[in-house]
């Protein structure tokens, strides 16, 4: 069984198609990314997932459940962490956990067992006592997931959930969200600015002008939308230029783009003495995201 199921959902504003007949299904315990540049369809796609807007069309299966027959197992279901935080800054950390969890009934020794599963997972117990309106981002982020999980949901949906933050606070937020994966066996459905989160993905989806242009594996979308690249150094232009190879300066080496991984063999083979300090890499998701969009995403 599928964590998600979309087919062929639409979101209309007036003549603006936000999404435009857009299916595709998110596996039970994937790790999903779907993908846009702003005003792409994403937001309005969760929003309507999440059961906060109505749509013109289509149909919409959590863990097998229509969205519309079973609205609230369905919520019960999915676990949300927005762009923006939605905890309350006046309140303690404590208290905001205990307000939301109250909402799944979650009350008395059922709430204090829960809330020092979530106290060892992200590491909390300073925080406590503390108002969310005197936390750092990263700690922030940290409640926010907290608070998304507090009934145990199935799926986790994180709407780009580390934006603006440093990167060793973003890796102690994925460190968190793979712990979950490989515990919990939880589906993680992704949008994201940083095109490196989504290389980790199990399946990504690109999505334009409330459009799926693309719909594949990571490796899929590099093999069809990038090629692979050699950087040399020591080498110099003249060098390349002999063998017919043209190249552009990228720090301290010189990079030539192949079409796959077959094609640097040969170069090898055919050219050895170029070879003599090299790396070759395949292309990264901005590049697949640039080749599939026209567009840069931003972040």
């Amino acid at each position: 069984m599928n964590a998600i199921e979309i087919e062929h959902l639409k979101k209309y504003y007036g003549e603006v198609k936000a999404v435009d007949d857009i299916s595709f299904t998110v596996g039970r315990g994937e790790f999903f990314a779907f993908l846009g540049v702003n005003g792409a369809g994403k937001s309005t796609t969760i929003s309507i997932l999440c059961g906060r807007q109505p749509r013109n069309g289509g149909s919409v299966k959590i863990e097998g459940m229509e969205l519309d027959s079973h609205a609230d197992e369905v919520k019960r279901r999915l676990g949300v962490v927005f762009q923006n935080s939605v905890l309350d800054a006046p309140l303690s950390v404590e208290d905001n956990l205990r307000y939301r969890a109250a909402l799944y009934g979650i009350t008395g020794g059922a709430f204090q067992k829960r809330l020092g599963e979530l106290t060892e997972l992200f590491e909390l117990k300073e925080l406590l006592r503390r108002p969310v309106g005197k936390l750092s981002g990263g700690q922030r982020r940290r409640v926010d997931i907290a608070r998304a999980i507090v009934q145990e949901p199935e799926i986790l949906i994180l709407d780009e959930p580390t934006t603006g933050l440093d990167p060793q606070t973003r890796k102690s937020v994925w460190g968190i969200v793979h712990r979950l994966r490989a515990e919990r066996e939880m589906t993680v459905f992704l949008t994201t600015h940083y095109m490196e989160e989504a290389s980790d993905a199990d399946r990504v989806v690109i999505l334009d002008g409330g459009k799926i242009l693309a719909n594949a594996t990571p490796l899929e979308l590099k093999n069809a939308y990038t090629g692979d690249y050699i950087t040399f150094y020591g080498a110099d232009e003249g060098e390349l230029r002999a063998a017919g190879l043209v190249a552009e300066r990228v720090g301290e080496g010189l990079r030539v783009e192949v079409k796959d991984t077959a094609e640097a063999t040969a170069l090898v083979l055919k050219y050895p003495a170029l070879f003599r300090d090299y790396e070759i890499t395949k292309g990264k998701m901005d590049d697949v995201f640039l080749n599939v969009t026209g567009k840069k995403i931003e972040g």
